[in-house]
């Protein structure tokens, strides 16, 4: 959950910086060819807007997963559970193929876990101290397989490839609807008014929270492939037990409204759709049979 909604929350951020800069250059009057729409310079601009924000987010994503939850970097460790830890991650990333991470912890009470990087040789790995706290090794181990195997399968690179898709569409439909209301209902025949600007930052909201829907989709997919890729680094029966404490410790918990929209252990009806995880139920069902 942490790894998406890190960076979506630092591509949403990006894409206002892009969209507020092209915007004070006049780069959007592109749009405006003898009263109509440039689609072609649309899509252009679209794309680019589109594919910057994602990208960026990339290549930020280490960065900026370090500073927004106080991830401090282990370089020398000074006990021997932080020495367990490199050591783990040092084996699993040999195993599936990939650089040495660099392994974090941060202060946080819930038991959680992710990984990010731009690459599959250039990433971070980071727990919880309340998963070192709750968990065992053999479970603790389990979950640091499962972020390996979001490593090596790449899923951040992919992610970046969707959102950029994502974002293009969402930025060319909002200023088309924009451009629309502005001159079929308020009759705009030179430039843009602000009922464009208005519609278009509505619409680019809107659309972006539907669009969301496609990138939480793929996020519950790769999860089972992670879980199964946990299972071949860490053993089936470690990966599941892992699964049955985090289901323990999420149902003890009152989660906060913001990670509830999440979704961590798997919603219902309309959260589902929006959730990065599908239930732990799903993900352990899934393991059993071999999925």
């Amino acid at each position: 959950m942490k790894r998406i909604f890190l960076f979506i929350l630092t591509n949403l951020a990006v894409l206002f910086v892009i969209s507020i800069t092209l915007r004070l250059l006049g780069i959007d009057k592109i749009l405006n060819d003898s009263g109509g729409i440039n689609f072609n310079a649309l899509l252009v601009m679209s794309a680019v807007m589109g594919f910057a924000g994602s990208i960026i987010s990339l290549f930020l994503s280490k960065w900026s997963a370090k500073r927004m939850v106080g991830a401090q970097v282990i370089s020398n460790p000074i006990d021997p559970t932080e020495r367990w830890l490199m050591e783990t991650v040092r084996k699993q990333a040999q195993a599936a193929g990939i650089g040495m991470p660099e392994v974090a912890v941060y202060e946080a009470p819930d038991v959680n876990a992710f990984a990010t990087g731009w690459n599959r040789n250039n990433a971070l790995v980071a727990v919880s101290t309340g998963l070192l706290h709750n968990m065992s090794r053999d479970e603790a181990e389990a979950v640091l397989a499962h972020e390996i195997s979001h490593v090596a399968n790449g899923d951040m690179i992919t992610l970046a490839l969707i959102q950029g898709v994502v974002n293009t569409f969402v930025i060319f439909f909002s200023r088309i609807i924009g451009h629309l209301v502005d001159r079929l209902v308020f009759k705009t025949e030179r430039e843009y008014g602000p009922a464009y600007w208005v519609t278009n930052i509505i619409a680019q909201m809107v659309l972006g929270i539907l669009a969301s829907i496609i990138v939480m989709w793929f996020s519950r997919q790769r999860e089972f492939r992670a879980d199964a890729g946990g299972a071949n680094l860490a053993g089936r029966n470690k990966m599941i037990a892992a699964l049955e404490k985090l289901k323990i410790n999420h149902e003890q918990a009152t989660l906060p409204e913001q990670m509830a929209a999440f979704g961590i252990a798997g919603g219902g009806g309309l959260a589902k759709l929006f959730s990065t995880h599908p239930s732990l139920d799903e993900r352990i069902e899934a393991l059993h049979a071999g999925r």
